[in-house]
């Protein structure tokens, strides 16, 4: 770990911004970097990245990916010696995302009678339902449960919960999660706890665990994770799922979502829908 904690804004062009992500993302030694990018400026065309390394590694890997793109303008901030995580949390106001409202301890008075209330602490775990792959994840599975219900749904990369718990809110009767983050693994399951709801998690660095095969298989797999990891998975999602099953896919930008699209459909998926926010997209998939 940093002695300090630090925040490293990039601010540039959507284009420039966004090749910067992907660049991130596919850098060994910051593909588990916690960040955002969004548009700051429409008019401008300026877009930020905030990030948020946690290690010295980190820190120096993220600086040298940045150098390589100079139309970003690169600043660094030392963070306050506070729990800065939990109070940027307490800032985040509830998200919506057709019937899911996902909400902090801070917001619990705020919940509407109307909606699947999630209550969702993030601790160490990502995935708090702000991110726009969360809600992107949200909202294409409030539209798929228009039309159907799905009675078994895995989770690949639960971070939080999030998704395993809407599942198991909204009828699954088998709602399995998994990490190969252990303490994410515990943060989920105390969310699970939390909202009452019947779904597992399981620390586990593949699909093959048999906590995760005897369950198989699945109506419905989400994998909000990174795009690399998304294309290597490609095959043991489609083995995880039945015949005509469906496939959530977010934690890719929108510059990557063609390499991802066509790594599924080379193995016989269809693209149902795509969704999109910010600079991230959600794929549906159904599997032929």
């Amino acid at each position: 770990m940093t002695d300090d904690a630090f925040q490293i804004i990039a601010r540039g062009p959507r284009a420039v911004a966004e090749a910067a992500a992907v660049a991130v993302d596919e850098t060994p030694a910051t593909e588990a970097l916690t960040y955002s990018i969004l548009e700051e400026d429409e008019d401008r065309d300026v877009w930020r990245i905030d990030a948020f390394p946690t290690t010295d590694e980190e820190r120096a890997a993220l600086v040298a990916v940045l150098d390589g793109f100079p139309a970003l303008r690169v600043i660094t901030e030392k963070l306050a010696d506070a729990d800065w995580l939990a109070m940027a949390l307490s800032g985040l106001p509830p998200v919506r995302a057709g019937r899911f409202f996902v909400y902090g301890a801070h917001d619990r008075g705020l919940a509407p009678p109307s909606t699947v209330n999630l209550r969702i602490e993030a601790g160490a775990a990502f995935g708090t339902g702000h991110h726009g792959t969360t809600v992107g994840c949200l909202q294409a599975f409030d539209d798929l449960l228009k039309a159907q219900s799905f009675p078994r749904v895995l989770d690949v990369g639960c971070g939080t919960g999030v998704l395993a718990i809407a599942a198991a809110r909204t009828g699954s009767q088998v709602a399995v999660g998994t990490d190969i983050d252990a303490p994410s693994v515990r943060i989920a399951n105390e969310n699970a706890a939390l909202n009452r709801a019947g779904a597992r998690f399981v620390h586990a660095s593949g699909l093959n665990d048999p906590r995760v095969r005897g369950d198989a298989p699945y109506d419905l797999v989400f994998a909000n994770i990174l795009a690399p990891p998304l294309i290597a998975l490609s095959q043991d999602i489609k083995g995880a799922l039945k015949p005509g099953g469906l496939a959530i896919l977010s934690g890719l930008l929108r510059a990557q979502e063609r390499r991802v699209l066509a790594a599924y459909t080379s193995r016989g998926f269809s693209l149902v829908r795509r969704l999109h926010r910010d600079a991230w997209a959600t794929l549906v998939l159904r599997r032929s």
